[in-house]
């Protein structure tokens, strides 16, 4: 493909002056690339700079770097050469660094070069695992991935395959580890397999002997996933897909003790690192399963103390609601609010009417308005203008009066009746005929006296 090392269109007359352009005016004899096809061959350009690269790959590589990060391939492309051709002629270098240097640039032009093709990159990659062996499966991994990002599943596994039958050697602790990664994604592909296989007879049903075979076919895969997937979530680390999918696999043939284990390992083994996905999913997991509200609540405890903007939120907070017990409803309350500190759970409906249920029975009550005034000592000062505004009135007014609602009940009985979001609100509402707005206003009017107490607004105008 000789359009891999076309010149680039003129420059500007500034730009033509610089060393990387004048590198191409001067056509040599053609430069050999062993790591390219030969139909990719093409005379490269070069000047009076052309040493200084030979005897400076640091330069070279820089302006490797800057046709890289302007995204110009073609002239990356060029330059590439002649890094490659100073390397034949600099006996001193090791393979081991230009290797990875070739491998990683190489890879990245091929994959953004407009005229680039699968075949070229396969031949190119399969040029670099017999070049730098001791990188052999992790160029293996890397291939698969771009396989897979192609759609080219089989071949990706196929290459897996190869790799996990690959020796060289006595094998390192390294080795060790990326073939425990070729072996998850295999494994990952035999659950893809598994789950194709599952759909079919899930629509199709148990009809004569193909479903058989379909189910033979499935039980198969499942072997091989299930192996794979159970050594991976065994080692420290963020395996999430892996684990979603030795779950599922795990769940769909009944083995939920299992699966269980695996998700309480996964979330509180202190040998793997902090991961709020791993608490997601064993919540998931325990709610699906209709387990005991105490260790769901112990779970969400967690998962809010490390995510207190997560969705599952809501549903926490309505657990703790329900509770007889004081301390697990002020914390309720304290979830509600954290939940409603993130810009993501402004406009959030549920959210709102969960506070302003909360609230609302406090104020009635008059019990535990100190639960009120210990969440809004700290928010204040930057509430009102986060969530409180006049312009935040009349949109939410315009997009979702149910927001609007909710809001402006929390808003007059933290701000009082003269917060220029309940005002809005409330007058929009009686205007509307909206039995519920005049019931809402007559409800701050009623309550006066016990939110006043409460209500304390910031030094600029709310």
């Amino acid at each position: 493909m000789d359009s891999f090392l076309e010149e680039e269109e003129e420059a500007t007359a500034a730009v033509a002056k610089s060393p990387a352009v004048q590198a191409r005016n001067t056509l040599l004899p053609a430069l050999h690339l062993p790591f390219l096809p030969a139909h990719l061959y093409q005379p490269a350009s070069s000047s009076e700079h052309k040493s200084s690269f030979r005897r400076s790959k640091e330069v070279c590589l820089s302006y490797i770097q800057d046709a890289m990060l302007q995204k110009q391939w073609k002239r990356a492309a060029e330059f590439m050469t002649f890094y490659v051709e100073s390397l034949e002629k600099d006996f001193s270098t090791k393979c081991v660094g230009p290797s990875e240097m070739i491998w990683r640039v190489g890879t990245e032009i091929l994959c953004h070069h407009s005229h680039s093709s699968m075949k070229e990159f396969n031949f190119f990659v399969e040029q670099m695992k017999t070049f730098g062996v001791k990188r052999y499966l992790k160029i293996c991994l890397e291939h698969t991935f771009h396989l897979l990002c192609n759609g080219l599943i089989d071949e990706a596994y196929q290459n897996l395959s190869l790799a996990e039958s690959w020796r060289y050697g006595e094998q390192t602790a390294l080795q060790d580890k990326e073939m425990k990664l070729i072996q998850a994604y295999r494994g990952l592909l035999d659950y893809y397999s598994w789950s194709k296989q599952k759909n079919i007879l899930l629509e199709h049903g148990h009809d004569g002997f193909e479903d058989l075979s379909v189910e033979q076919e499935m039980h198969s895969c499942f072997r091989k996933a299930a192996l794979n997937l159970k050594e991976i979530v065994k080692v420290p680390g963020v395996w999430d897909l892996f684990v979603k999918c030795y779950v599922d696999l795990l769940e769909f043939y009944g083995d939920h003790n299992e699966a269980r284990q695996v998700l309480n390992e996964y979330a509180y083994n202190s040998k793997f690192p902090a991961n709020p996905n791993a608490h997601v999913y064993l919540c998931q997991f325990l709610k699906r399963h209709g387990e005991s509200k105490k260790s769901l609540i112990s779970a969400l405890k967690i998962l809010h103390d490390i995510v207190p903007s997560h969705e599952l939120m809501i549903d926490f907070n309505n657990m703790l609601q329900k509770s007889k017990k004081r301390k697990k409803r002020q914390l309720g309350l304290e979830v509600i609010f954290a939940a409603l500190d993130y810009a993501g759970w402004k406009e959030n409906v549920k959210a709102w009417s969960c506070l302003a249920r909360q609230v609302k029975q406090i104020v009635s009550s008059e019990k535990h308005l100190d639960w009120i005034k210990q969440e809004w000592n700290s928010r204040k000062d930057w509430w009102p203008a986060f969530h409180f505004s006049r312009y935040l009135a009349k949109q939410n007014w315009q997009e979702n009066e149910s927001l609007s609602y909710e809001k402006a009940l929390v808003a007059g009985i933290l701000l009082g009746k003269d917060c220029k979001y309940f005002r809005y609100v409330s007058r929009q509402g009686c205007r509307a005929r909206g039995k519920r707005f005049r019931l809402l206003k007559k409800f701050i009017n009623k309550h006066k006296s016990v939110y006043q107490g409460i209500a304390s607004p910031s030094k600029s105008s709310v």
